[in-house]
């Protein structure tokens, strides 16, 4: 089991009319309702997004003043500078502006900093060269929202600089540029906060063009990928953009996307949000983690597959590279981990790792340890470090109440970086640990399910298929995690060497086909025959010209039996599909009182451990659901008391019929009614 703690919905779950009746499967019209979408007007605007969902691009500060000096740029001729980042929103930023500028006939030099040379953001020195190559106007993107002494420099030696960033403009001032637009800056009116870095720039370019649908057919691609691989909210107009990139880059790549897709193994396959960021955006990332960003700016912006393709192997090459550099220096953190199991947040030093890719390291024992980490790459007195929280541990705050030990710090609650001299770490690591102490993280991390499956119907063939509308997945609209609650385990298969594992689960005479990754049968907190609760997405599963529902298991747990049991007890008796199980036999109620028989008349115990002290091998919701219909007709009496449950045998004059009973009507009533429709679907 990899969460302790998980959140499943419990009771009715809401089933709108509304969307039913307008044609959405009751899978999805669960899941729009766990997301407050109950009205079928609200799921068409949300799941059909078009054009409409394009914000006007003039409602940011300074765009007019931008806009119009890059028309003026476009009639004058001049040669112009784009400022990326090496991060994917970086480099599709640059590639966008380049391509469109190209597009309008100017001669256009994008500029990627080296991340290990130059850092993150504008610097003077790229500046000057860039002005010495003609460069009249300078434009920033992803990057120059804090560039306050570089826009005096650029007033300096007369270039122009207008700068397009999204990230937090912070307490100080705004640089001194032609134009700053940024949706976060101070009193922008502009209701998209969550735009990327590509994202503005794009609206930079609606504002010049005068045309957003223009724009966006002929760049999705590089708009989606940024938006994605930045992990922006794919909501709204970011939904909107990221929808028609994953179209474009599926039906029509560029030349550099195919290539990368070729190197890949995934040509002609369907591209998701998921593609983009574990397949391009990782390969795109690798470039400039590696010091070397210009070449997926120059795969971005090739115009053959000639030569894109030899560019796509290197940046597969570099990223394979990166793996093996993050794979080293996790093992001999562990090592270290191991060695001394840490108590509070990680902090380890070391002048052999590779600043690059440090950050992907903090984030793998990050999860493990279930601990924030800091990983630091010293270089003589000096080291810069990455820093990845947990469980909701506020990094930035910690980092600022540690600043007496740092030479600099950035970043944000989920992941920041430092710098700091190597004589400082071991007071640092102590300041942090004690902060952490004092302010630990609110909570331990759970696993939510936004949908209970309540019947097998919820997981055919058409309702799988119709979640795909959901889709793209990502902050803001997550892939929703479903919960399958009391299933049989009837088999567990290795597979993949071991590594990973197939289930077959079974409940109300349904069967499901489940995979595990990552996960060996041994480490299974449930064995064969026995009952669990499974979190999961279902996928359609295409093998060989085959098509099949199959569930991806998040993760596994003996059956959670008290919540089932406290819902019995509150009133709540089980639905449909629970009931063809569930509901109670002759030879159950002949079980129960025997078991009460043999106790002497009376048993107490534990809710939460009745399948110990109760009747030897029936299941705890089934005892209940006998003893509640022998308390209907007055052979029992059922009291909770806390914790504990209090079962006592009553006397009765004259014969009871337990069939007759309110509990067992309902009961019958419930599963005669799944038993016909699995009739009528076989």
């Amino acid at each position: 089991m990899k969460y302790r703690n998980w959140i499943v919905p419990r009771g009715e779950q809401s089933m709108p009319a509304a969307l039913v009746s307008a044609g959405y499967s009751p899978l999805l019209a669960a899941t729009l309702a766990r997301r407050g979408i109950t009205d079928a007007a609200d799921a068409h605007a949300f799941l059909d997004a078009g054009p409409e969902s394009l914000l006007p691009a003039g409602q940011m500060l300074d765009m007019d003043k931008a806009a119009g000096r890059l028309r003026l740029a476009i009639e004058r001729g001049e040669t112009v500078a784009v400022y990326g980042d090496y991060d994917v929103d970086g480099i599709t930023s640059a590639c966008l502006v380049t391509s469109w500028l190209r597009e309008q006939g100017l001669s256009c030099l994008p500029y990627i900093p080296d991340r290990l040379e130059e850092g993150y953001g504008l610097n003077t020195a790229a500046m000057d060269s860039l002005a010495a190559q003609g460069a009249t106007l300078l434009v920033t993107v992803d990057c120059g929202i804090t560039a306050v002494a570089e826009a005096r420099h650029a007033r300096e030696i007369g270039l122009d600089l207008i700068i397009t960033d999204h990230h937090e403009c912070g307490s100080g001032e705004l640089p001194d540029a032609l134009a700053v637009v940024d949706p976060k800056r101070p009193g922008c009116p502009y209701p998209n906060k969550g735009l990327a870095g590509v994202g503005v720039a794009f609206k930079l370019l609606c504002a010049a063009a005068g045309d957003d649908e223009a724009v966006l057919g002929r760049y999705a691609d590089l708009i989606g990928a940024g938006t994605v691989a930045d992990v922006m909210p794919l909501v709204g107009e970011n939904r909107y953009i990221v929808k028609r990139g994953l179209e474009q880059m599926e039906q029509r790549p560029r030349p550099g996307v195919a290539a990368l897709m070729n190197e890949c193994g995934g040509a002609n396959k369907r591209i998701s949000a998921s593609t983009v960021g574990f397949t391009i955006a990782p390969r795109l990332n690798a470039a400039g983690r590696l010091g070397n960003a210009g070449l997926a700016a120059r795969l971005l912006l090739s115009d053959s597959m000639a030569e894109a393709g030899p560019l796509a192997r290197e940046l597969c090459r570099l990223n394979r590279e990166r793996q093996e550099l993050e794979h080293s220096i996790w093992e001999q953190a562990h090592e270290l981990l191991n060695r001394n199991p840490p108590r509070g947040p990680i902090v380890l030093a070391s002048e052999g790792w590779h600043q690059g890719v440090i950050g992907i390291a903090a984030s793998r024992l990050a999860e493990e340890f279930q601990l924030p980490c800091v990983m630091i790459c010293l270089d003589g007195e000096m080291g810069k470090g990455s820093c990845r929280s947990y469980g909701g541990f506020n990094l930035f705050d910690a980092l600022h109440e540690c600043a007496e030990y740092l030479d600099g710090y950035g970043g944000h609650a989920l992941a920041a970086g430092l710098t700091i001299e190597r004589g400082r770490v071991d007071g640092f690591r102590r300041a942090l640990s004690e902060y952490y102490r004092k302010c630990p993280p609110p909570s331990e991390k759970a696993l939510e399910c936004e949908v209970r499956i309540d019947d097998p119907s919820w997981l055919s063939m058409d309702c799988v298929t119709s979640m795909e509308t959901l889709e793209p997945y990502g902050t803001g609209n997550p892939r929703p995690t479903m919960c399958l609650n009391d299933a049989l385990l009837a088999r567990v298969t290795p597979i993949g060497g071991g590594s990973h594992i197939k289930l077959r689960l079974e409940k109300g005479g349904a069967e499901f086909d489940c995979v595990m990754f990552g996960t060996r049968a041994e480490e299974l907190d449930a064995a064969e025959g026995e009952r669990v609760d499974a979190a999961f997405y279902p996928q359609i599963n295409d093998y060989r010209g085959r098509r099949s529902v199959q569930l991806i298991i998040v993760d596994l747990r003996r059956a959670d039996t008290l919540a089932e049991c406290e819902e019995i007890l509150a009133g709540t008796l089980p639905g449909e599909w629970d009931s063809a199980e569930l509901c109670p036999e002759r030879r159950d109620f002949v079980r129960v009182w025997r078991w009460l028989e043999h106790a002497g008349g009376r048993a107490q115990g534990e809710l939460a451990r009745i399948a110990e002290w109760g009747p030897a091998g029936l299941r705890p919701a089934k005892t209940l659901l006998c003893l509640l219909a022998m308390a209907q007709e007055g052979l029992a009496s059922v009291q909770r008391s806390g914790e504990a449950l209090l079962v006592s045998a009553l006397e009765r004059a004259g014969k009871a019929n337990l069939d007759a009973s309110p509990v067992m009507t309902a009961l019958r009533a419930r599963r005669e009614e799944y038993r016909e429709r699995r009739r009528r679907h076989d």
